[in-house]
């Protein structure tokens, strides 16, 4: 049985659909190429499990040792030690207690980062012209990256592409996810296609579907 995570269910089936129908109609004016990834996250922030099974750990080794041992030193040091174990565990297993011990520098770098990895991953550096776009949505971070192959870069700057992004991080916030992942991929698309535009021999070299983590 197939495990389907956040990130599958993030859009709809209606909406995926609508997506993938935008995207086809973008790529049938330009010879860019257009690709969406939703990931639950982009890093596991190993050094936040830990944080925040210290924390947590010697809290409740303060409570236990203050309860029954009288305040004593003793207890307290290997209690936090004990407690540390389960409660990390408790960070790895919700991802969502981890974001309190994470700076904002640290999740931009990790979604960055992850969206490079992804556009490697996916393939879309392999574009005949060099022209493919990535919108990249993370949602432990609650960020977008759109990342851009060295073709877009000779038209188009990064600032533009963060334009875009921040078109898809607003709606998010607002719960219309959709309609502004859409909207940002038109204007994207109006955009490719005034640089980049369609030519007799062009063919779709990507696949139109929202991919995600278990699409890996």
């Amino acid at each position: 049985m197939k495990h389907y995570s956040k990130a599958d269910k993030f859009f709809t089936e209606e909406g995926k659909k609508r997506i993938e129908e935008t995207i086809h109609d973008v790529e049938s004016r330009t010879t860019g190429e257009v690709a969406v990834m939703v990931v639950n996250g982009s890093d596991q922030y190993i050094e936040a499990e830990a944080m925040g099974g210290v924390l947590i750990g010697s809290l409740l080794s303060l409570i236990v040792t203050i309860s029954y041992f009288h305040s004593s030193i003793w207890p307290y040091i290997p209690l936090s030690f004990l407690f540390f174990f389960p409660c990390r565990f408790i960070f790895k297993k919700v991802p969502i207690l981890k974001t309190t011990f994470i700076g904002i520098k640290r999740k931009e770098d990790a979604v960055r980062l992850r969206a490079v990895r992804a556009f490697y991953e996916k393939g879309l550096y392999k574009t005949k012209k060099n022209t493919g776009v990535l919108f990249f949505l993370s949602l432990l971070e609650r960020k977008v990256w759109v990342l851009a192959d060295k073709g877009i870069y000779e038209k188009i700057e990064q600032e533009t592409l963060n334009k875009f992004a921040r078109i898809v991080s607003e709606g998010i916030k607002d719960g219309r996810a959709c309609d502004a992942l859409c909207e940002a991929i038109k204007e994207a698309g109006d955009l490719l296609s005034r640089y980049f535009p369609v030519t007799p021999d062009d063919v779709d070299e990507l696949a139109d579907e929202v991919m995600t983590d278990e699409s890996e």
